[in-house]
């Protein structure tokens, strides 16, 4: 995503692009330096659920590099160790460049920001998740400094500096295993969302090869690890289609590799309909076949749209044993315009990581660290706490992984520095009957969040369910996941979404909503579940 979209506090600024994926089940070796040779197949399957660590180390002041220029706090090993208790397996970590790269011939990086890339790795990489870095944001023309232009009249500098640059990353990681992968660059275009142009787009390819030949020739593992290589703008049509994108040749890669495999995978994002993921406004708020009002859902871009528009990678790609990986999906929060907001959002991830690992990709949720109006964040990077469970169960969900059955609570997206910190979770239980209701409401001065586990108590399957209960006083629903809630307030509502409707004798589900509150910050009451009262 652009450098625009990645500032904390604004929300995204992209283009229509393509993709995603996720996928669960192999076992690995975590051990660090050993090289473990996974298939195709099995890579993807390994990677399970994505994050990306976005709008930090790509983040810039005038053209240097620095993590916390766009607003986000130092990144610690808290939050990687919070990502990870989430569910997550595989973190993308953007990295930019730029002002750090020193002059010609040599293009020396700055070792103290190489080092703290490598800290950052670090995080992840020993806590035995996969780990993706990159050349961000130094091919925007909107940023400050940037210089890996395409269509720029000096391509011979740009190439002697690009090959530089990436020998010097590829040999500082060298010795790392294949739970390291390193992306080429990421959205490379000359500014333009229409089609692609020549010669910009061969150019595109020729750092493409540059970037596979250079890392190859370090040696280590990275003569056999895992590259993945982007078309124009990371877009599906314009990598599958013929626009201009091939694919470079591996001449150097390991003689390890038996003849028949890969060790290269294509790059690609994903956020149509654009309306619905990235606009900023409170006009398509929902998506998919849960939509409840025609008038709020785009007139394109849904399941269909979103199976045929995948299906292309694993028809180009897939078949000739590349897999894709979906680097980048997500909506942005529009609950301020529609409550439910945060139920579609759910929705679309779970789509994106499903579609994906059915055609043979994994993914990425692209995270900004930005949480409130038109942001992406599914964290809170200051606490170390979860502000969208919804969306993170779903994505974990479709992945093939389980989401953990107590997930933590944040403190509101909204909440402003100097306020009061959260109070203690506090649990309540409802009343008598088939079914059992605790909540766990976590609360600050004017707002609070509630998750609310729901177990079947009963001796029959529950196929489709509707949890009615009463809001204390003044309080007003302001958004939600998990399930659909109406009204905001008094006798509420909430309705099972498509993926938690089937409850199992025993089994339970966790929804949740963020509510407003004037001076009661207390549990609802009075829950029945299909008209059954709960205790």
């Amino acid at each position: 995503m652009s450098s625009r979209v990645r500032r904390a506090g604004l929300a995204v600024f992209a283009a229509a692009l393509a993709l995603t994926g996720a996928v669960y089940g192999v076992a690995r070796s975590t051990v660090a330096n050993a090289a473990v040779q996974l298939t195709a197949p099995q890579l993807v399957a390994d990677m399970g659920a994505g994050w990306n660590l976005g709008n930090q180390l790509e983040a810039n002041a005038n053209g240097i590099p620095s993590e916390t220029a766009w607003g986000n706090p130092v990144i610690t090993q808290a939050l990687i160790d919070r990502v990870k208790a989430s569910g997550f397996k595989t973190i993308r970590i953007p990295v930019s460049y730029l002002g750090k790269i020193g002059a010609a011939p040599n293009y020396t990086v700055d070792s103290a920001w190489l080092s703290r890339v490598q800290e950052v790795v670090n995080y992840a990489y020993n806590s035995g998740l996969y780990v993706l870095i990159n050349m961000h944001g130094d091919g925007y023309k909107s940023v400050t400094g940037s210089w890996l232009v395409c269509d720029a009249s000096d391509q011979t500098t740009i190439k002697a500096k690009y090959q530089k640059v990436w020998q010097q990353v590829a040999t500082k990681f060298a010795s790392y295993n294949d739970h390291l992968i390193f992306e080429s660059m990421n959205e490379e275009f000359d500014g333009q969302y229409g089609n692609p142009s020549q010669p910009c787009y061969s150019n595109i390819v020729a750092y493409n090869q540059i970037f596979v030949d250079t890392v190859r020739r370090t040696g280590g593992t990275n003569a056999s690890r895992w590259l993945l290589i982007p078309g124009w703008n990371t877009n599906i049509e314009y990598t599958t289609g013929s626009y201009g994108f091939s694919l470079p040749t591996d001449t150097y890669r390991s003689s390890s590799i038996p003849s028949g495999e890969q060790r290269l995978m294509i790059s690609v994002h994903y956020y149509d309909p654009w309306d619905f993921a990235g606009q900023e406004d409170g006009n398509i708020t929902q998506w998919g076949a849960a939509a409840t009002n025609p008038a709020k859902k785009s007139t394109w871009g849904q399941e269909d749209y979103m199976d045929q528009t995948l299906k292309k990678m694993y028809d180009n790609f897939v078949t000739k044993g590349y897999p894709f990986f979906v680097g980048e999906y997500g909506s942005v929060d529009k609950t301020s315009a529609d409550a439910a907001n945060n139920t579609y959002r759910a929705n679309f991830a779970k789509a994106v990581v499903a579609t994906a690992k059915k055609y043979g990709g994994a993914s990425a949720y692209w995270d900004n660290g930005y949480n409130g109006q038109y942001g992406l964040g599914l964290f809170n990077r200051s606490s170390n706490t979860v502000t969208q469970q919804g969306i993170i169960s779903a994505i974990i969900t479709a992945a093939g992984g389980t989401p953990p059955t107590t997930p933590p609570v944040s403190p509101s997206p909204s909440k402003t520095p100097g306020s009061p910190s959260p109070s203690p979770s506090k649990s309540s239980p409802g009343g008598t009957g088939t079914c059992r209701v605790v909540n766990a409401v976590s609360a600050w001065n004017t707002g609070l969040t509630n998750n609310i586990t729901i177990t079947n108590t009963g001796s029959t399957a529950i196929n489709g369910w509707n949890l009615v209960f009463t809001l204390p006083s003044g309080q007003t629903i302001t958004g939600g996941w998990s399930a659909t809630y109406s009204p905001s307030n008094g006798t509420v509502t909430a309705t099972n979404v498509s993926y938690n409707g089937t409850l199992a004798p025993g089994a339970s589900a966790t929804i949740g909503y963020q509510a407003n509150h004037t001076g009661n910050a207390g549990a609802p009451t009075g829950f029945k579940l299909n008209g059954s009262t709960c205790s």
